[in-house]
């Protein structure tokens, strides 16, 4: 991994991440906004992230993560446009692991673009960062985020039972966990 988060990592011809930076706040709120109603099925967060404020409030605390050595969140860009966010929930380090989330517009679904994200930053976990472990967690009935911890060669390692408020229910979630051993075997 010759490239690191500040400067981007390149996944390929067409796709990259990129830190959240303020100066795209505006095409990240709206790609947010165009999405809100897909998006709200299964991420519990849309009700905080309704105006370009809070787009901005939220690219800052991502500064501060990365700042802290916290891990760090990154637009997914494909053909020089952000479709979705990938990102590390703060770095457990005494026990040297990490959770990942993700999300993705509607337009871009099926292209492969989150698992390829989502290699990328395995990678990056266990051999930039040094961790001994990846998790995904996973409302059980989203499908379609489930099968890319299950693609990339997680274990379920359990469900836990209404684990997520969503907005008016909970959801169970799928707990996925990858080992450093298994992905570089």
């Amino acid at each position: 991994m010759g490239n690191t988060p500040a400067s981007g990592i390149r996944i390929d011809e067409d796709t990259e991440l990129r830190l959240h930076q303020e100066s795209y706040a505006q095409e990240f709120f709206d790609l947010i906004d165009q999405n809100r109603q897909y998006l709200r099925e299964w991420l519990p967060w849309l009700d905080f992230e309704t105006s370009i404020e809070d787009t901005r409030e939220y690219i800052e605390s991502t500064f501060r993560q990365f700042g802290n050595n916290e891990g760090f969140q990154m637009g997914i860009w494909y053909r020089g446009q952000i479709v979705g966010s990938i990102g590390y929930h703060p770095i457990d380090w005494n026990n040297r692991k990490v959770e990942i989330g993700y999300w993705i517009s509607r337009s871009f679904q099926g292209k492969g673009l989150v698992t390829k994200a989502c290699k990328t930053m395995i990678t990056y976990a266990f051999d930039v960062y040094g961790l001994n472990k990846v998790e995904i967690r996973c409302a059980v009935e989203n499908r379609r985020s489930c099968a890319i911890p299950e693609r990339l060669g997680f274990k379920q390692e359990g469900v836990l039972r209404r684990g997520e408020w969503l907005y008016d229910h909970f959801v169970d979630l799928a707990l996925y966990g990858l080992l450093a051993s298994e992905w570089h075997e």
